[in-house]
């Protein structure tokens, strides 16, 4: 009972993304189970992995075009019903793994709201034009020396 009420208490507080955005603690639900791996008797024992939910599609937060870029973004990751799920189990401490998920959670919003670095169009310098035929004339002559040019009797 002690360990639901600490996460309670934890997943009750926000997470700020930028000076603009900030997810609600209630937006996320909290899970903690037992860790896989090796650890002996402290790991069939205790739950140190947390699991965090969000939805982007319920968020309140987030507006139209955020959430597009969101769902875009983490469309591999996401389950059926459109929850974002991230795991720690890095450590044996809860709140470190707690701690983990939520920096985790908050810089892949952060990553899939950057802006796109549009291409600048560019052409190919002189000296490169000159060095690409150049590398096709010296391959097109391998290849016409590799030709049998013995006596022909036809």
């Amino acid at each position: 009972m002690r360990w639901v009420q600490l996460i309670n208490s934890m997943s009750t507080s926000d997470i700020i993304i930028s000076k603009n955005l900030t997810i609600p603690g209630k937006e996320l639900k909290v899970q903690v189970s037992n860790s896989g791996g090796p650890g002996g008797q402290h790991a069939n024992k205790t739950s140190t992995r947390v699991s965090l939910r969000w939805n982007i599609n319920n968020s309140s937060v987030l507006s139209d075009w955020q959430r597009k870029k969101l769902l875009a973004f983490f469309l591999p990751r996401l389950t059926k019903s459109g929850d974002l799920l991230l795991h720690s189990d890095e450590s044996r401490s809860q709140s470190f793994n707690h701690e983990r998920v939520r920096i985790r959670l908050a810089d892949l919003i952060r990553e899939g709201l950057k802006p796109v670095k549009r291409r600048k169009a560019t052409r190919p310098s002189w000296a490169a034009k000159e060095k690409r035929i150049k590398k096709k004339k010296v391959r097109s002559q391998i290849k016409k020396d590799r030709k049998y040019r013995g006596d022909r009797d036809s």
